[in-house]
């Protein structure tokens, strides 16, 4: 068994950047810039957003931090995503869910210019990546493709089994499964919490690639040997023999399904740390992108 160490994978995909960027301040060429919007003091969204700034100054990216209160009106917000748009200092900016209950997140995604949209949430982008053209990918799934291909896991023939038809991670994952060329090339089957007997396919599956939501789901009698198994789970469970007083947990019974996989991401420490290093990854193209245009 093998860890997709998504941590160490991560790191390099920023130093591979920071060394981009710092070529792009020797040639006098202005650096990826990404803002990041947030409504309100949500805790988790407060320290995920805090990360990706953190990350961009750690790359040499400008960064910008737009925090609104929670009680701004739908208006007022799609003033400001209009404003963002039109701001050509700014290559890429991300809004950060979940959004206050009285405003309408698919307006608000709908209105960020997809040439800016480097979560990849936008309808535009989700359409070229149907269509295999060049775009932004959502950043979790693009973070499961990079690891799949940098530690050189075979996809092409193979069974892939999607768990969660979610739009962020489950739907965007069987097509990128199943396009052409590497890492890809898979017959995939797409299941969820309407299919039945998931154990059925799972146990016949070469790749699992679970976004579930549930703790320990994924059991070691739903799997084969050898099976490679990607975990995007992650929930806080109680327990009180932790000093936080809880535990991250994935999807998957690590210790039991471990044991059969050749291939396995932990939790946490796998697809987590991908997903920003991927949406800076997002925000360089967008810089390389309208470099090009101009």
């Amino acid at each position: 068994m093998q860890l997709l160490d998504g941590k160490k994978t991560s790191e390099d995909i920023k130093n591979e950047i920071a060394a981009k960027v710092k070529t792009m301040k020797e040639n006098g060429e202005k650096v990826p810039h990404l803002a990041a919007v947030i409504v309100g003091t949500d805790g988790a969204s407060l320290t995920y957003v805090g990360s990706k700034v953190r990350s961009c100054e750690q790359i040499g990216f400008e960064s910008t931090l737009v925090s609104l209160p929670a009680e701004i009106t739908e208006e007022e917000l799609l003033a400001k995503i209009k404003e963002l748009n039109e701001d050509d200092n700014l290559d890429g900016y991300i809004v950060q869910l979940p959004l206050p209950k009285h405003i309408d997140e698919q307006k608000i995604l709908m209105a960020i210019d997809p040439d800016k949209d480097v979560d990849g949430f936008h309808p535009a982008n989700f359409g070229k990546m149907a269509l295999d053209m060049e775009t932004f990918l959502p950043a979790t799934p693009f973070g499961i493709m990079e690891l799949l291909e940098r530690y050189k896991v075979e996809t092409a023939g193979k069974h892939t089994v999607v768990i969660g038809r979610s739009h962020i991670v489950g739907r965007p994952m069987s097509i990128l499964m199943s396009r052409k060329g590497y890492p890809g090339d898979s017959t995939v089957t797409l299941t969820h919490s309407r299919t039945k007997n998931i154990e059925e396919y799972t146990k016949n599956a070469d790749i699992i690639i679970t976004a579930l939501g549930v703790p320990n789901y994924l059991k070691a009698d739903m799997v084969k040997d050898g099976v490679v198994v990607i975990d995007v789970g992650i929930t806080r469970v109680q327990d009180a023999s932790h000093p936080k007083g809880y535990v991250i947990t994935g999807d998957v019974d690590f210790d039991g399904v471990s044991k059969k996989s050749s291939f396995i991401t932990p939790v946490p420490g796998g697809v987590g740390p991908m997903t920003i290093a991927m949406l800076l990854k997002n925000t360089l193209l967008a810089r390389e992108i309208r470099s090009r245009n101009k």
